[in-house]
C-alpha cells in the first residue's frame, strides 16, 4: 500500500526539456492544498486511510449530513471528499493541509482516475480484435467479432465473452509514472507521460507500490 498520496486536477498535456535538451511529454496536474477531514485507523475503522477535501464550496449548498461532517472536523467545506488509503496515518491530523511537496522530482508514482468514456464500441476498438479478412470472400463482416455462441450444447453465450459494448468511463490506474517537477508554490505537478481521464477530472497520485 502507498505511504504518500495527494489529489489533483488534470489540466492537460504539454512538453518540457530535460538536462540533455530532450523533449519530455508531461501531464500538468493542479494540486491545490488538500485539507484532512477524517483520519481512519485500523482500531476504529478496520483500515488506515485519510479523508481529504479540495477546493472551496458554499456552505449553504451542503446537505445537512455533509455540513455536519465538515463542522465536526472543523474544516472548511470543499468541492468533494476523497479517501486516500495509506500504510501509516499516524503523522496526519484533522485540519492538516497536504500539498504537492509530499512528492519530489524523479519519484515514481501510480496515478488513478476515471478514463474518458468512448461510448458504444465494437470489439476491435474495445478489445483489440484483429477483424476478419479484408478480401477473399469476406462480405460486410470486416470488423465483426465472428461466432460467439455454442451449438445445441450448451446453446448459450458464456458469461464474460468479449462483445461490443460501452467502452471507457472506468477507474484506471497507470503504474510507475515519473514525477518531472513538483512545485508547491505554483500548485503544479508535472507527470511524465499520459494520465487517465479528461481535462478537469480528479486524479489521485500515490507513490508507486511496484516501483523499483
Amino acid at each position: 500500500m502507498a505511504t504518500k498520496a495527494i489529489v489533483g486536477e488534470k489540466v492537460g498535456m504539454t512538453q518540457v526539456w530535460d538536462e540533455e535538451n530532450r523533449i519530455v511529454p508531461v501531464t500538468v496536474l493542479r494540486v491545490s492544498p488538500c485539507r484532512v477531514v477524517q483520519v481512519k485507523t485500523p482500531e476504529s475503522d478496520g483500515y488506515s486511510a485519510i479523508q481529504v477535501t479540495l477546493g472551496v464550496r458554499d456552505a449553504t449548498k451542503l446537505t445537512r449530513p455533509e455540513a455536519g461532517h465538515f463542522d465536526k472536523a472543523g474544516v472548511d467545506a470543499g468541492r468533494k471528499l476523497v479517501e486516500l488509503r495509506l500504510d501509516d496515518v499516524s503523522e496526519f491530523t484533522v485540519g492538516q493541509e497536504i500539498g504537492a511537496d509530499v512528492l519530489e522530482q524523479g519519484q515514481l508514482v501510480d496515478v488513478t482516475a476515471v478514463s474518458k468514456g468512448k461510448g458504444f464500441s465494437g470489439v476491435m476498438k474495445r478489445h483489440g480484435f484483429g477483424g476478419a479478412p479484408a478480401s477473399h470472400g469476406a462480405h460486410k463482416n470486416h470488423r465483426k467479432p465472428g461466432a460467439v455462441g455454442q451449438c445445441a450444447t450448451p446453446s448459450r453465450v458464456f458469461r464474460g465473452k468479449k462483445m461490443p459494448g460501452r467502452y471507457g468511463g472506468t477507474k484506471v490506474t497507470t503504474l510507475n509514472l515519473e514525477v518531472v517537477k513538483a512545485d508547491p508554490e505554483a500548485e503544479v505537478l508535472l507527470i511524465k507521460g499520459a494520465v487517465p481521464g479528461p481535462r478537469g477530472s480528479t486524479v489521485v497520485i500515490r507513490d508507486a507500490v511496484k516501483g523499483s
